[in-house]
């Protein structure tokens, strides 16, 4: 018997067009209509870890799909992306050389740290620093180190070793310039200060 397959639809939620305008066909928020949310079942109350509330835990995670629907999935983004790498071909660029590896994720957040404490930059650009966003991305190395460990090759774990020791001495550099940047630069004086 065969099993009729659910049409997936796509349906576009923007409040704006492309241009800032209003969309036409969206609803003003205080007209929107939201569905009340569905009474949650009764449920044994298991104990709560230390440092955690039980407001946390009252949205509870959606199940997850089946290994079914997980496959479906991944064929069908595989061959999406198998479409779009022949288009690539055919237009002469580069195509299937661009798939993802732990190296090159690894990669891609230490180009984004550098980027983040102005390191790389095109040139003739002044350098943007984002400290906190840095910061961000190096500890997201960090989480990845804890959560792989056991499972890296050598080559991974070196990788990974070497790459959280030079953004966080980058880091540090950049920390330690800031402190010790004067609060007002010479010639802009706030309002009010007179030499």
């Amino acid at each position: 018997m065969a099993k009729k397959e659910e049409e997936f639809v796509v349906s576009d939620r923007r409040r704006f067009a492309p241009e800032g305008d209003l969309r036409p066909n969206m609803v003003p928020a205080e007209e929107e209509k939201v569905a009340p949310p569905a009474a949650p079942q009764a449920a044994v109350a298991a104990p709560q870890p230390a440092g955690t509330s039980p407001e946390a835990d009252s949205e509870e995670m959606p199940e997850p799909p089946s290994e079914a629907e997980q496959q479906t999935q991944r064929d069908e983004y595989h061959a999406s992306g198998r479409k779009i790498d022949e288009m690539i071909n055919q237009a002469g660029g580069p195509g299937a050389g661009a798939e993802v590896s732990f190296d090159r994720l690894i990669e891609s957040f230490y180009m984004t740290a550098l980027m983040q404490m102005g390191a790389v930059r095109q040139e003739g650009e002044q350098p943007r620093v984002d400290i906190i966003g840095a910061r961000q991305t190096i500890d997201s190395i960090s989480l990845l180190q804890e959560k792989t460990k056991g499972n890296l090759t050598d080559k991974e774990q070196t990788l990974l070793q070497n790459v959280l020791f030079e953004l966080r001495m980058a880091w540090i550099e950049i920390t330690n310039a800031i402190a010790k940047a004067p609060a007002h630069p010479p010639g802009n004086q706030p309002a009010g200060i007179k030499k």
